[in-house]
């Protein structure tokens, strides 16, 4: 076999292989919005849920999926690109390194069943606080850090080390290089990974039954004082997000449009979660032009 069959060969094998994983893609977004988009209307997102009768929505469960994951990027995007900054330009070679990157490798290959379990004995039952908002975010930050290093590491050994170079040369401080240099030009990279990272946040149902809960009390969203117990921005209530309540209302079965609901919610999830990852690549895309200066 000559090197130019070989390389039709290898090149078909690769064509096949990507089109499987776009026909794969096509076809499970096709199937969920083919069952969903009739069911999502705009009573369906702005109604609240019933556990009872048919004709209930997703309000409550839509908002606590956001919101959980405003306050999960929140504590995520900070400790996860200092984690990166340390692992890539502070961390010297060694035992301690080394040992650093296992444990974030490890902490990256977790279920998010084992997460859910580590949150329901170190935020639910160690501290006391029952099922909350606040250990459902701090539980997915365990889940999505690993992640958010690895990105954040990444994207600052990408930056050409001429720059820092240049930067030290000058006699600018390492970690006014850091700030200045390093993080700016990885700023497209890091933006994009953590983006990507809230997606996943967004779809995550294992780790939040057993952190967030099942359930959300009746909210009054005239009411944004965060120490109300019925105040949408209590971060110390139980709250089900929207992969929850997919799981929900198909093990519970008590609703009699549970298929309905459950089509629904589905279809709004996946809509999300595309919207996310197209904002990824919009966004990075944008930034990455305006501090490189290409077009």
């Amino acid at each position: 076999m000559n090197s130019k069959v070989a390389d039709r060969i290898a090149t078909g094998v690769f064509i096949a292989i990507a089109a499987i994983i776009v026909s794969v893609l096509v076809g499970l977004f096709s199937y969920i919005l083919y069952h969903g988009l009739n069911i999502v209307t705009l009573d369906f997102i702005t109604k609240p849920s019933s556990n009872i009768r048919a004709g209930g929505g997703i309000r409550d469960q839509l908002f606590n999926s956001f919101y959980i994951l405003f306050i999960t990027m929140l504590i995520t995007v900070p400790l996860g690109i200092g984690g990166g900054i340390y692992m890539a330009e502070y961390a010297k070679p060694g035992k301690i390194t080394n040992a650093i990157r296992s444990c974030i490798e490890v902490l990256a290959s977790l279920p998010s069943i084992v997460i859910g379990m580590f949150g329901l004995l170190m935020f639910v039952n160690l501290t006391g606080w029952g099922n909350t908002i606040l250990g459902g975010a701090l539980a997915l930050t365990v889940f999505n850090l690993p992640v958010m290093v690895r990105v954040s590491e990444d994207a600052i050994r990408t930056v050409p080390r001429d720059q820092k170079e240049a930067s030290l040369a000058l006699g600018i401080t390492h970690w006014h290089t850091v700030k200045t240099i390093l993080i700016p030009s990885a700023f497209p990279s890091i933006l994009t990974g953590a983006i990507l990272a809230s997606g996943r946040v967004f779809g995550e149902a294992a780790a939040l039954l057993f952190t967030a809960g099942l359930s959300t009390p009746r909210l009054d969203y005239g009411n944004w004082n965060p120490f109300a117990a019925n105040s949408p921005l209590n971060i110390f209530r139980p709250a089900e997000t929207l992969a929850v309540h997919i799981w929900s209302v198909n093990t519970q079965g008590l609703i009699p449009d549970v298929e309905d609901v459950s089509n629904g919610s589905a279809a709004v999830l996946i809509i999300s979660v595309l919207i996310f990852n197209l904002m990824a690549r919009w966004i990075g895309s944008i930034i990455h032009k305006k501090i490189t200066a290409t077009k």
